[in-house]
């Protein structure tokens, strides 16, 4: 009950004690009864205080002042109406909403990166064999000619012992074959042989020279497989990883090693669909290291991979630095910064998920999250093309608008909500 409604009751009591006659002296007997029903019609508002107020009537309306009574309980009823409540605070509704732009516009032109060498190979042997050393490890320098491991070279000395062996019997044939060429010849100019026998002669030291020629290759062949038994670096470099154990047969061209060359380095990101149009060869870029707080470099798009990633349907895009710093190390992260004109074309669809799109009766619309206000409006929007996933949405939405991404039957128009991001965002690229 209300400091007023104490007031007006007190009021009337007290004239009721001054007249002491008319109607006044009734409705003083009347009083405690009244005083009841007001106290508890005050106390209760709307359909409750309309009740008692019913309950009351009947009996006080028997009198015959009932001028007086009337102005009591009306009086009564109103100050039910001023009966202060308290006020009923609306929690936020947490929903999924992100902010949307054109399909023209790239929303955020910066994309994480990562520093590689521009060239980058795995060294391996050349023949097959046992690893029984390995000089160097992850992170090691090297300098080109620079031996890294070795494997065992006892069979590839037999196989040279055995090609010597070769070569010296193919010699010696050869030396015979020439002694009988030149008595044959000799024999022939006489005419003491027939020519068939100097031709057989001449047939005989040909395949003796080739089988010399043959020897002699086989030689240098296996002098060259003992040689592969020792792995050297071809070029300056960092080894990035180690492929191969100590004690580990290995076939040929198995990588033991990978090295990254000393040199240029490319900064390596990956550009989704929406970026291509913007990373043309020769483009212009900012590059900003985490590690180096204050320091952006220029960098220009130099190769884009001509298709995307089964996967991740992402296109690689390498650039290089217009002016490389011996601070830039391989392996460290960046931020590419693309120089995109923000131009907000007009005309531009908007991509949404198929799960921001709600109906108001036959016609479609989106829930957009008023700025300021944090409230949901309904706006309708036209839809241009419906996808498996998608939907582009020609007219009704502008850039930056928040729209409500899921759950959009579980909220109405004018709910208080609390924006919070998609836990994959990549199923909603804004």
């Amino acid at each position: 009950m209300t400091i007023s409604g104490l007031l007006v009751l007190a009021l009337l009591a007290r004239i009721a004690l001054a007249t002491k006659a008319g109607p006044w002296s009734a409705l003083l007997a009347l009083l405690p009864r009244l005083l009841t029903c007001l106290v508890n019609i005050v106390k209760h508002s709307g359909p409750v205080a309309l009740k008692l107020t019913r309950t009351l009537i009947p009996s006080l309306f028997r009198s015959k002042y009932r001028l007086p009574v009337v102005i009591a309980a009306c009086s009564a009823i109103f100050l039910s109406a001023c009966h202060q409540r308290e006020a009923v605070v609306t929690e936020a509704k947490p929903v999924v909403a992100l902010a949307v732009h054109p399909d023209g516009n790239i929303a955020s032109t910066s994309l994480p990166a990562q520093v590689q060498a521009r060239y980058s190979t795995p060294l391996s042997f050349r023949v097959g064999g046992k690893i029984i050393e390995r000089r160097v490890r992850i992170g090691d320098s090297v300098k080109a000619g620079q031996t890294v491991a070795s494997l065992d070279p006892t069979d590839l000395r037999n196989a040279l012992a055995n090609a010597k062996a070769q070569l010296e019997a193919a010699e010696h044939r050869l030396g015979f074959a020439k002694q009988q060429l030149d008595r044959d010849q000799a024999q022939a100019h006489a005419n003491l042989i027939a020519a068939a026998q100097l031709e057989q002669t001449q047939d005989a030291y040909a395949t003796a020279l080739a089988q010399r020629d043959s020897a002699r290759a086989q030689m240098a062949l296996a002098t060259d497989q003992l040689r592969y038994a020792t792995l050297t670096a071809d070029h300056d470099g960092v080894v990035t990883s180690e492929d191969a154990d100590t004690g580990q047969n290995v076939q040929a061209t198995q990588a033991v090693f990978h090295v990254d060359w000393t040199g240029d380095v490319d900064i390596v990101c990956d550009a989704p669909e929406k970026a291509l149009n913007s990373l043309t060869v020769g483009a212009q870029a900012r590059v900003t290291f985490p590690a180096l707080p204050g320091k952006a470099l220029e960098a220009r798009v130099r190769e884009v991979s001509p298709a995307a990633d089964q996967e991740s349907r992402t296109w690689r895009v390498k650039l290089t630095l217009s002016a490389p710093s011996p601070e830039v190390r391989l392996g460290m992260t960046a931020n590419v910064a693309f120089e995109v004109a923000a131009d907000g074309a007009t005309g531009e669809p908007f991509t949404l998920p198929v799960t921001a799109l709600f109906h108001r009766g036959e016609n479609p619309a989106v829930w957009v999250v008023r700025k300021g206000s944090n409230t949901l409006e309904l706006r309708p929007v036209t839809i241009e093309r419906y996808d498996e996933r998608t939907v582009s949405v020609s007219s009704g939405l502008h850039d930056g608008d928040r729209v409500m991404l899921q759950g959009v039957h579980a909220v109405s128009s004018g709910q208080q909500v609390q924006v919070v991001p998609p836990l994959h965002q990549e199923d909603f690229p804004a």
